[in-house]
């Protein structure tokens, strides 16, 4: 195989102006085949010292490493020759064809000894906690229709979780850390155990499905089951069938107009079971008049059912009161935001007297938290979603048809509404006790057991 070798400066065309005194790479320019490489002899010598003409450097020279022209001149003469041995191998193990330069080069240099190891490949590192926290929440959100407020509560606990420690790693995450994080939420973020059972419910279904799909391999959302004092304890709020009324029917001073259509917004979801979400985009298109029982048909904000809720005369009639009312959207109500809305709520209601003492409590931790409030303090929109149930209840309604009123999809959402008619039935069966007696203590003839009675 043909090849040339040439020895020279390896001068950059913007260094062509260069003083004597700058030092510039040698180079071995190596031509075969049509082929062309230019391989760095590892030595520098100033411009001045070359020998262009021999292609060596000048004898007596030296460089700025203190390399003497001996030293250089047979380092170039040894790479020739390794140039020379390379081509003629090469040609030989493969029958007269001739190297790529990618070839030589890697031939080259490993003759050189300048082949550098190949780094052995690592494993690419396992996605950290809250990288699959992200992954978790983004792939959870699209498959389950996350609504904003949902998104808002996984923020709040990756929040919590970066809080509590910064760094922590979802491959060791065991039932210490979990308790660890309990502990924070408790003791640090000032939690109630009510919130702080959610967070831990919510944090147990992350590393599910991440135990799921590979990324978590331990054990702490199955081996960790702590238990909440006070969570049974929360206070149902609600209105009253006579609060309720007293309420529909108050009349506010002038000067506050809010109020009343406040008030009328919070009694439609008292009469209809409806959330804020779902009055607060309620439509006249929604709503059949015409029908033999009038109904509205609604596609719940929060879970997406299809709910048709029949009409009594106290809904009919708000949505008669702003039947010739336009909102924008053609919107059956005076909603406003939420926030606003709670808080002319609060307002709203102790103008109005509804001021029963509410007991509250609370624990945070193992300590138990009591404070009694008036009940306009803590109505909230919601209360109206409770206060339909209850007295649905109370009416002798079927759960089962309550429930088909209000998108409830199990009896357990149920419990605490019906506990509190169990505890109302108890007090209504008294009157039995004092049915048919009376003023006097005296039991009338016709009444069954008299004989019994007035022993």
């Amino acid at each position: 195989m043909k090849f040339s070798i040439k020895i020279g400066l390896h001068v950059k065309p913007n260094n062509a102006g260069q003083e004597v005194a700058d030092e510039v790479g040698i180079r071995l320019r190596v031509s075969w085949a049509g082929r062309r490489c230019d391989l760095r002899s590892g030595y520098v010598i100033a411009p001045g010292k070359w020998d262009a003409a021999n292609s060596c450097v000048r004898l007596g020279a030296k460089n700025s490493y203190r390399q003497t022209a001996g030293e250089i001149n047979r380092a170039l003469t040894r790479q020739a020759s390794t140039v020379e041995e390379v081509l003629t191998r090469f040609e030989l193990d493969h029958a007269g064809a001739a190297p790529t330069v990618a070839e030589f080069k890697a031939l080259f240099d490993e003759a050189e000894g300048r082949a550098k190891a190949k780094p052995a490949e690592e494993a690419p590192a396992a996605p950290g906690f809250f990288q699959v926290f992200d992954k978790f929440t983004a792939e959870m959100g699209i498959t389950n229709n996350w609504t904003p407020a949902t998104f808002t509560k996984f923020k709040a606990i990756r929040k919590h979780v970066e809080g509590w420690r910064a760094g922590v790693s979802l491959a060791d995450f065991d039932k210490a850390d979990f308790a660890s994080w309990v502990s924070y939420l408790q003791n640090t973020a000032k939690l109630l155990n009510t919130t702080v059972a959610k967070n831990v419910a919510f944090l147990r279904w992350f590393l599910r499905w991440a135990a799921a799909n590979g990324y978590y391999s331990g054990q702490a959302h199955e081996s960790y089951r702590p238990r909440f004092k006070g969570l049974d304890c929360k206070e149902v709020i609600f209105l009253s069938w006579e609060e309720l009324q007293h309420f529909l029917t108050f009349e506010f001073e002038p000067g506050c107009p809010s109020f009343g259509q406040v008030r009328d917004v919070f009694c439609f979801c008292c009469f209809t079971g409806l959330r804020y979400s779902d009055a607060a985009k309620l439509r006249r298109s929604d709503i059949h008049l015409d029908a033999k029982a009038p109904y509205m048909s609604i596609v719940t904000k929060k879970t997406t059912d299809r709910l048709r809720i029949e009409l009594n005369k106290y809904a009919l009639a708000i949505l008669e009161k702003y039947a010739g009312v336009g909102f924008p959207g053609d919107k059956a109500l005076p909603v406003i935001s939420n926030q606003k809305m709670n808080e002319h709520l609060h307002d709203a209601a102790e103008a109005a007297g509804i001021d029963e003492p509410v007991n509250i409590v609370a624990y945070a931790g193992n300590m138990r938290q009591e404070r009694v409030v008036p009940k306009y303090e803590v109505l909230t929109t919601h209360a109206g979603r409770r206060t339909f149930v209850v007295n649905a209840l109370r009416l002798g309604i079927p759960p089962a048809v309550v429930m088909s009123w209000t998108g409830h999809s199990d009896f357990k959402a149920m419990k605490p509404y019906i506990k509190i008619v169990d505890e109302s039935k108890v007090e209504n069966m008294e009157r039995f006790n004092s049915f048919g007696v009376a003023p006097s203590g005296e039991v009338p003839e016709n009444v069954p057991g008299k004989a019994e009675n007035n022993k």
